[in-house]
């Protein structure tokens, strides 16, 4: 870590004003389903569907197509099985390890096929910020724009089936159906976020700022809001910091929102 003299300079280049652009979309998208995966446990199912895009992005490697397109299609498809096999929560912890087991594998034999595949392994993991294109910038806007209608189409019964899984269904609310729906825009939220921050980091995007802005409030319209503002505040704050530090910006970005969590948890035990 060494202290950059030029960071004002480095921070009004093209390629870091994408990032702070990509940073409003990724945090937008991250948010509305943060809350989500908080409230339906299912946490371990957004970690593991970043892994799960992992051989569809080796393969796509070797296959020569883009690697958005492969990683989305296995991280879909893993959301689709996931969700069709686990109905209830505790079906989805055993539906989850067993996709992210086989998906991890798969993975790992794709990437010892091909040395193009095991480079490309590097930027799979841990995402760059700061190589964010135009393209890639309208890809996530239109992402943004097709999520938030979904969930305005469906935002009552997921809340309702999400805070009480067992009522929805006595009620007759399609909660499998719900459930699909939703693993299908997590999985996507993962794949459209992966070439920013990486499959080991993004988990830390969707689930941290939710579980901080649920610990200040009980509202879902305000928590959510405040996932997306924390998840911007990690993503400005950390290419800031480290641009100022020159170090990789996906870590600080992390660490970030990691150390809000802590602040936030520790001044609501204080509190009580």
């Amino acid at each position: 870590m060494s202290y950059n003299p030029l960071w004002l300079t480095v921070l009004q280049a093209p390629f870091v004003q994408r990032a702070f652009i990509a940073g409003i979309l990724i945090s937008v998208a991250a948010g509305l389903v943060g809350y989500f995966v908080i409230t339906r446990k299912s946490a371990f199912a957004a970690h593991a569907l970043a892994h799960i895009g992992l051989p569809g992005a080796t393969g796509a490697v070797l296959l020569g197509i883009p690697v958005l397109w492969g990683m989305g299609l296995f991280s879909i498809g893993g959301a689709l099985v996931i969700g069709a096999l686990g109905k209830r929560a505790s079906d989805r912890e055993v539906a989850t390890g067993s996709v992210l087991a086989f998906a991890t594998a798969l993975g790992l034999y794709f990437s010892n096929l091909s040395s193009g595949a095991a480079k490309q392994m590097q930027s799979i993991l841990f995402g760059s910020v700061l190589t964010i294109t135009d393209e890639q910038l309208f890809t996530f806007a239109a992402f943004d724009i097709i999520l938030l209608a979904v969930l305005l189409l469906i935002f009552r019964p997921l809340l309702f089936s999400s805070l009480d899984e067992n009522v929805a269904r006595a009620k007759g609310l399609p909660v499998t159906l719900l459930g699909i729906i939703f693993m299908i825009m997590m999985g996507s939220v993962i794949t459209v976020a992966v070439p920013a921050v990486g499959t080991l980091l993004i988990f830390a995007l969707v689930i941290t700022p939710a579980d901080t802005a649920m610990m200040i409030t009980r509202s879902p319209l305000r928590a959510i809001v405040m996932t997306i503002v924390l998840c911007l505040i990690a993503m400005w704050g950390g290419l800031v910091l480290s641009t100022i530090f020159d170090m990789p910006p996906s870590f600080v970005i992390v660490s970030l929102s990691v150390v809000i969590w802590l602040v936030v948890k520790g001044l609501v035990a204080l509190k009580r």
